[in-house]
C-alpha cells in the first residue's frame, strides 16, 4: 500500500478530524474505518491503516530488547499510540495529549506517502516546506543515487562506455 497526496483539513472543537475521501479510498477494505496514531519522529502524529501498524510491530518485536538504545526507540515510537476507529461521518477522534505534541490547534495537514499519513500542523507543515534543502539536486543525488536499479545490473552502463 502506497500513500498519496496532501490534505488541508480542520480539527474541530472536539478534537475530530475528518478524512478526506480522495484518501480514504486510497486505504484498503480492511483497514478503512481502523487505523493507529502515534507521535511521528519530529513534531507531527503519524497515522497508519491498522493493517500496516501491525506489519511495522512485528518488526519491532524483533529488535534485542537487552540493548538500551532499542528499548528507548521501541518505548518512544509506541507512546501515545492509541486506535482510531472513524465515525459514520469518516472522522477521527484524535487524542488530547497528541494534539498537543504536534502542536495542532485548529489547522492541519495531513501528508500522505509510502505506508503512511503523516499529521501536521499547518504552520509547522508551511515551515517545513519553507526550509527546502538549498540544493535539492544534490541530496537527491545523496538519497536515491545509492539506489540500484533492479533493471540494471552494477557497472552495466548500457553499451556507453
Amino acid at each position: 500500500m502506497s500513500f498519496i497526496g496532501e490534505y488541508d483539513c480542520r480539527v474541530d472543537v472536539k478534537g475530530r478530524v475528518k478524512f478526506p475521501s480522495a484518501l480514504k479510498r486510497q486505504v484498503q477494505p480492511e483497514s478503512q474505518n481502523t487505523y493507529v496514531i502515534s507521535r511521528g519522529i519530529e513534531k507531527h502524529l503519524t497515522i497508519y491503516p491498522y493493517q500496516n501498524w501491525k506489519k511495522i510491530s512485528e518488526e519491532l518485536n524483533k529488535l534485542n530488547l537487552y540493548v538500551r538504545k532499542n528499548r528507548e526507540f521501541v518505548r518512544f515510537f509506541y507512546q501515545g499510540a492509541t486506535e482510531l476507529t472513524l465515525d459514520g461521518s469518516d472522522r477521527a477522534l484524535i487524542p488530547k495529549k497528541l494534539l498537543s505534541y504536534a502542536g495542532v490547534k485548529k489547522d492541519v495537514v495531513l501528508f500522505a506517502y509510502a505506508d503512511k499519513i503523516e499529521l501536521w500542523a499547518k504552520d509547522k507543515y508551511d515551515h517545513l516546506l519553507a526550509n527546502e534543502p538549498t540544493d535539492f539536486a544534490s541530496l537527491a543525488e545523496d538519497v536515491m543515487g545509492k539506489i540500484q536499479s533492479l533493471d540494471k545490473p552494477e557497472g552495466n552502463d548500457g553499451g556507453l562506455s
